[in-house]
């Protein structure tokens, strides 16, 4: 785990991509080897920021998923590159999710609003504030859909300055 410590956002990034693409540089081998031994597998983990990590695709996410299913608390806020498609993978893998951020995630939709509804029964706390490609209609009908979930942050979707809580 020493080996972990230094690891750059960028380089987990890459990491987690270099999972299932062809053979990456021997600097990230290493560290795609450390990062899929070390942070890809805690089943146990139950709260993860990936904050800020803008490099971070749909690949990684996946990766994420299947090496965290217990996570009850997960952060991506700012992380443009997640869309639908990973959503609809990665979201069956986090039945346990209690709070989301995607707050400035821009390439997610609707879709993954339904995604979630599905896959995450126990979603207590949505933030998808600064996510344009979700509109304040998606938000409502999501919240009505989901009468468990407490509080949907959705500042400036479409438009808007939207808060519900309950």
């Amino acid at each position: 785990m020493v080996e972990c410590c230094l690891v750059s956002g960028q380089g987990l990034a890459q990491a987690l991509d270099s999972v299932r693409g062809a053979p990456p540089p021997l600097t990230t081998l290493r560290l795609a080897y450390c990062s899929s031994l070390k942070v890809l597998q805690f089943p146990q983990l139950r709260q993860l920021s990936l904050s800020l990590l803008t490099a971070l695709t749909d690949i990684g996410l996946v990766a994420v998923a299947r090496g965290c299913p217990s996570l009850e608390r997960l952060s991506l806020s700012h992380c443009a590159h997640l869309s639908d498609e990973g959503w609809a993978q990665a979201a069956v893998s986090w039945p346990r999710l209690q709070h989301l951020d995607l707050s400035s995630c821009s390439q997610l939709t609707e879709q993954t609003l339904n995604t979630i509804r599905q896959a995450c029964k126990q979603l207590r706390v949505l933030d998808v504030a600064m996510c344009s490609g979700i509109n304040v209609v998606a938000v409502r009908r999501f919240q009505a859909q989901l009468p468990q979930v407490t509080c949907v942050q959705s500042r400036f979707v479409g438009g808007a300055d939207l808060t519900l809580t309950l």
